[in-house]
């Protein structure tokens, strides 16, 4: 039979953080020496957030680039979007990409990244390149 003879409580910890003790020393205070703490390479490919304006034909820079390369992963799981060629230059391929794209996921067909299509966009492609679940 296991007994658990000391339990974490946000009381408990705060009294050993504010003694100076690091997060994972309060975790060993209360789960003991052996456990095994695993640390993870900084994560990557996460979608930035809104630029703050919209994109459309004639947009440049690292901002298209990312849109571009996202409609690029969510194109391999919804073939009806068309691949386009990541440059950073949101031209006429682009607006069609993400008119498809609108079109799939029931947004207005404006063929412009605005505010509800970038977060769809970044929504979907969470999905699909699957860098939110924990392998």
């Amino acid at each position: 039979m296991y007994v658990v003879t000391k339990r974490l409580t946000q009381w408990g910890s705060k009294e050993l953080g504010d003694k100076g003790l690091t997060p994972i020393e309060i975790l060993r205070y209360f789960y003991g020496d052996d456990m095994y703490i695993n640390i993870a390479p900084e994560i990557s490919g996460i979608p930035s957030s809104w630029p703050g304006y919209v994109l459309e034909i004639g947009s440049s820079g690292e901002k298209v680039r990312q849109i571009q390369e996202q409609l690029n992963v969510i194109a391999g799981a919804y073939p009806a979007i068309p691949k386009i060629t990541a440059d950073g230059i949101y031209g006429s391929k682009t607006a069609e990409s993400v008119r498809k794209f609108q079109e799939v996921f029931q947004l207005p067909q404006t063929g412009k990244v605005d505010y509800s299509t970038w977060y769809k966009i970044s929504e979907i492609y969470v999905g699909v390149s699957r860098i939110a679940e924990l392998t």
